[in-house]
Formats: C-alpha cells, structure tokens, sequence
C-alpha cells in the first residue's frame, strides 16, 4: 500500500508540474499578447470592427459663358434606420412625430410609417431602409424631423450618398464637355473638359470613420468627418448655349438631309479664339446621328479646295504674282508627271485672272501658279506653310489631337507630283480646327489665335485662373495681303463658288470645298468629303466658322461644297445676326451656390425650396430650367430655344398636382 501511495504521490506531482507549466505558457503567451504584440491585435480588431471610408468630394460644374449649366454633379442620398441606436425613451418620445412627418414628404400613410419603425426597433434592425434617390434638400430636411434631429448617434439616421454626373443642355457638344469614368481594369480615362480639366473640377476627397454592425453592414462612428472633402471649382467654358443650339440643329439637319456618315462645325470668336459652339456627329445604324467623336478636333485629314487659301496667300506675300494675273484653264485640264488635274466646271474656264480662278475654284489656274512659281524651289512655298504653323499640332488641351501632315522637300515620300497636289489640298492633311485658325487668322487681320474652350476656372467668385488669348503666329503676313485676300473671299459668297449664300442682309466670305476621301483605295471606297469655311459679317469680322461633312448620299443629292455645307454656314449667320443676337456675357456665376443644391436650382434665389411649389421660371435660361423641372420629377415640354417666356402651370401652384410643365422659350 505505501509503495502505491507513493507511485500515486508521483502521479500527482507530475500532473501538478504539468499543470503549473500549461499554465506558465498560459501566462507567458497573455503577457507576450498584451505587451509585445498587443498593437498588432489591437490594430486588427480595429481594422475588423472600425474602417475609415473615402467621402468623394463634390465635383465643379461646367458652365457656358452666358452662365447656361453644361455640367453638374446631382446628389442622390439613401436614408436608412438603426434601430438599435436610440435609447427606448428618445424612441418612445419620437417615434409618433417621426412617422408623421416621413408621411408629408414621402406620401404613405403616417400609419404605415410608425408600424414600420416599430417593428424595426423590436427586430433590432440595424439597417433599415426608409427612402433612397433623395435630393440634397430632402435630405436637408430629413435631418430636423424628430428622432433624427438628435444626431446620427442618438437618433439612428444613416445616409448614404452617391453622386450623378448629369449634363441639363443634354446631348448637345456632349463630346467636348466629355466624362471621366473607370475602365474595367480600374484606370482612369476620359475625354473633352471633364477630363483635362479634371484637376480643378475633382477637388479632394474627405475621409469618415464607421463601425461594422449587424450584417456586415457599416454606420458613421461620429456626426463629424475625420477629413471634410473640399469641393472642386468650377470651369467656365467658352461655349454660348445660343449659338451651340443653332450650329448643332443647323449641322442635324444637313446631315440628316443628305444622309452622311458624319460631320462637325465650329463657330469662333474671331478676336479671342473662343470656341462658342462645336457639334460632332456621326450616323447610327438606325440613321439617327450622335456625338461619339470629336471630328473637329481628331480628323486630320486632305482639306481639298479650302487650302488654296495658303497658295494665294503664298504667292501674294512673296510678291510672285498679283491678283490679276491672268491663267489659261486649258480646257479645265492639265497634266503633272503623268497625273491629271481637273477642273470641276467640263471645258474650263477660258483665261481669268488669278483671283476669278480662287472665286470659281479653279484647280488648273491655281496648281499652274504656285507649280510655276515654286517648281524650281518648292522649299520655300512649304517654308511658308510651316511658319504659319499649318505643320504641327495646336496643342488643345484634349486626348487625341489630330496630327497634321504637310510633306518635306528631300524627305520620303517627296516627288515632283507632291507641290502640284498640295496646291489644291492633296497630299497634305489637316483638321478642321487648323483650317479654321487659317481662315480666322485672315478675318482677324493677319493674326493667328489658338482655339480655346476653357476661359476661366472660379471658386465661387474668385477667379482661380484665367485663360487668356493664345496668339500662335502674331503676323502671317502683310496687311496688304490680308485686304487683298479679303476681297476675294468675299467675292467667293458674292459671285463665286458660294454665291448661292448670298445675301443682301448680311455680308459674308470664305471658301469653298469638295474634297475626294480614300481616292487611293479605289473606287468603291471613295467618297466626298464637302466644306465651307469662312467668316462674318465680312466687313467687321465677328466669328469664324467652318462646316465639314464626310460623304453625302451622291445618289440623292449633290455633293459640292456650296450645297452640302455652305447651307450650314449660312443658315448660323443669319440666325445669329438676323434672328435673335446672343449675349456673352457670364450671369450669376459670382453668386455663392451650394455646389448640392445646384442641380435643384442654379437661381435658387428664384424659388424657397422648402415649399414644394412651382417655381418661378420666366428670364431663366432654358436648359437650366428643363434641370430644375426634371430634378423635382416633373416632364417638360419645350416650344423654341433661349430663355423662358412662359411657362403653362404658374408659379405657386402645388407641385404635387403637377405632372407636366411647358415651356415657351424666346
């Protein structure tokens, strides 16, 4: 018995000792948690339970120069409902007043409302869903019912927001206005204003702290943010919503009529080099037609006709010949190297002058002059090209400028053939904004300015920056030849080319272009590529403008220059100077605006936006209006362009009656 005793007394030692030493280890590994790696696991429990969230900041708006919206960031807010979160006497004490006024702003009943979060609080819910797609003001208002008013801490009230990038003038220069999106792989990308500006218009995120609750769900630890966002600033671009809504219709109708692929047009200020309207549309399947590329801009491409503006600028700067020296069209045809060129007019034109040949547009008259007055140099007649800057790029802010092509004496692909071709717009390759910077450098006495799009970037209403005039060349020759050239562009309208144009009403000049697309693919893959390019009044230039439409139904209807797009050209002139003159000026934009409410009401001094009532529309820009109207889910109907004249339900009425608003626009 002793003997077992004492096997026992060992056993119990043994377990003792073992036990001592799991608990040792116990010990050991507590304090080694605690005091070594007790950071670490604090730091992960805190990252499981609390994680901060990027509040993006509210983007700038986009407006045009007469104040129009082209841009602007809606907010739509989520409210949901911890039920969890109040102590049962705020809930008690609340809860009725809470249902009653969710009830006169969302519409069911309040008895709906109070069962609803009553059940909600007994289910412990901790993410209910009250209402979603609120505006700024709702949610405004939401925030002082009662319940909510005590905080979201105390009262439950969580939101949740998302912004929409919303265009109110719609798709209108959608192009140029462009986005900013994530591509599937997750970069940035993007076109137009939205995109190169996107510096100023982003601003910076803001960051806020939220607990992880039931459901994985997640809810603001504080009614603060650790980093408030700061908002982005506002870009005011160069576009005159008036003259943007008669180039667009004019360039839809034309397109539409001759049924072609695609075409752009583009109206500048000829001192300054703003662009107050561009239009880019290219045809769908289905006929309709959409802006998809930026033509004016991307395009670079033989501009025809429309550059024989540089051979007689050439050979009248470099005193070669005078306006009225006299050509012989030769039947309308003649022979380079074994290559023909033709003139448009069967037979020629007999013998006319230099200046009755730019007039008429005649091929043989003006390849004979530049190939006879620079054959034995053909340096210096592209020298020319090149310093007036017709060779590089215009260094617009927006991805995917078009590069010019103006080929080298001496280089691949130089040939005798090449200065005859160049002489009437083969061979070389421009955009349509380079042609125009040509053109309006001629209206604007000799100067050529760089087309700008942006003019100012405002932070309310300082000015942040400043966009001034960009002179590209300050001279791109004499005065004498600028009067000269003048002359004969006028009388291109008058009794040239572009004499259908004509009118007594108001003075115009430019120039003419049928261009052929693809000639050296065949056949079966050429077509017309149809232009005009020019300035008005012609006098006192005020605006340049070119018109380029690529290939018109040649089955359906012709597709010379003069007929194609010229009409185009014409139908802006008179409309801008015959109709209704537009303004340039920038209205409202030194009002403070709270960047969410903007979309609501860019003249919220106009309507109390507590009262849910029609607002007061009359003298406000149209498109502006329709943002309003459709903001507050109400249709719009819309007779005629520019500002609002009358409006068909008026301003007071109960918006809650209203499905329908028309307007009468001036």
């Amino acid at each position: 018995m002793a003997v077992e005793d004492k096997q026992m007394s060992y056993r119990i030692y043994l377990v003792a000792f073992g036990i001592f030493l799991m608990a040792m280890a116990v010990v050991f590994k507590l304090s080694r948690i605690q005091w070594v790696e007790g950071e670490h696991y604090r730091k992960l429990a805190a990252e499981q339970t609390v994680k901060d969230f990027v509040i993006p900041a509210n983007k700038g708006n986009i407006y045009s120069s007469d104040g129009s919206l082209l841009a602007t960031s809606i907010p739509n807010y989520t409210i949901r409902f911890d039920a969890v979160a109040p102590k049962q006497e705020d809930f008690d004490k609340n809860v009725k007043g809470l249902a009653d006024s969710l009830s006169v702003m969302l519409g069911k009943p309040s008895s709906y409302y109070h069962s609803e979060l009553r059940k909600a609080h007994a289910n412990k819910n901790r993410y209910y869903l009250l209402a979603k797609g609120l505006s700024y003001t709702e949610y405004m208002r939401l925030k002082t019912f009662p319940l909510f008013n005590l905080g979201t801490y105390k009262g439950g009230m969580i939101t949740e927001q998302k912004t929409v990038r919303e265009h109110p003038i719609g798709k209108i220069a959608e192009r140029t206005i462009g986005y900013e999106r994530v591509k599937p792989n997750g970069e940035l990308d993007g076109k137009g204003i939205e995109w190169s500006f996107r510096k100023y218009l982003n601003g910076k995120d803001g960051k806020v702290s939220k607990q992880k609750i039931a459901k994985g769900q997640w809810k603001p630890i504080r009614d603060v943010n650790e980093v408030d966002p700061q908002d982005g600033y506002d870009v005011i671009s160069t576009i005159d919503v008036y003259i943007q809504d008669i180039a667009h219709h004019a360039l839809l109708k034309q397109l539409e009529l001759y049924e072609a692929d695609h075409g752009c047009v583009v109206v500048m200020e000829t001192q300054t080099g703003h662009v107050k309207a561009i239009s880019n549309l290219g045809r769908a399947e289905d006929g309709s037609y959409y802006e998809t590329v930026n033509y004016a801009v991307a395009e670079s491409h033989e501009p025809g006709s429309t550059f024989k503006l540089v051979d007689l600028i050439a050979l009248l700067d470099d005193n070669k010949v005078d306006t009225s020296q006299v050509y012989d069209s030769r039947g309308g045809e003649i022979t380079y190297y074994g290559r023909k060129v033709r003139d448009s007019h069967k037979g020629g034109y007999g013998k006319i002058s230099l200046a009755r040949g730019f007039e008429v547009s005649s091929n043989t008259v003006l390849v004979q002059a530049v190939y006879e007055n620079y054959k034995n140099n053909p340096k210096e007649f592209v020298d020319r090209i090149d310093r007036m800057g017709l060779n590089k790029p215009l260094g617009l802010p927006f991805q995917g400028e078009g590069k010019p092509f103006i080929p080298q004496p001496g280089e691949k692909g130089w040939s005798g053939i090449a200065l005859p071709w160049m002489a009437y717009g083969y061979g070389v390759s421009v955009t349509p904004l380079q042609t125009l910077a040509l053109y309006n450098a001629i209206a604007n006495n000799g100067e050529m300015v760089k087309p700008i799009f942006v003019s100012e970037i405002k932070e309310w209403n300082k000015t942040i920056k400043k966009y001034n005039k960009q002179v590209i060349n300050p001279r791109i020759c004499s005065q004498e030849t600028v009067k000269k050239v003048k002359a004969v562009l006028e009388n291109v309208v008058k009794k040239g080319t572009g004499s259908k144009l004509y009118s007594k009403d108001f003075s115009m000049a430019g120039k003419t272009g049928t261009a052929q697309v693809n000639y050296s693919r065949g056949k079966d893959e050429m077509y017309y590529a149809s232009s005009f390019v020019g300035f008005f009044p012609s006098d006192k230039p005020k605006y340049s403008c070119i018109v380029v439409v690529h290939k018109p139904n040649t089955a359906k209807n012709n597709y010379y220059g003069a007929d194609v797009a010229g009409p185009v050209f014409k139908r802006i002139a008179q409309k801008i100077f015959t109709d209704a003159p537009s303004t340039n000026e920038i209205k409202n934009l030194n009002k403070k605006i709270n960047k969410q409410e903007v979309a609501y009401s860019v003249y919220n001094d106009k309507i109390n936006s507590e009262k849910k009532v029609v607002p007061n529309l009359k003298g406000m820009a149209g498109m502006d209006a329709i943002a309003l109207l459709e903001n507050l889910k109400i249709k719009v109907k819309i007779i005629g362009t520019g500002k609002v004249k009358k409006q068909s339900i008026q301003p007071g009425e109960a918006l809650e009656k209203v499905k329908t608003i028309t307007l009468e626009l001036s």
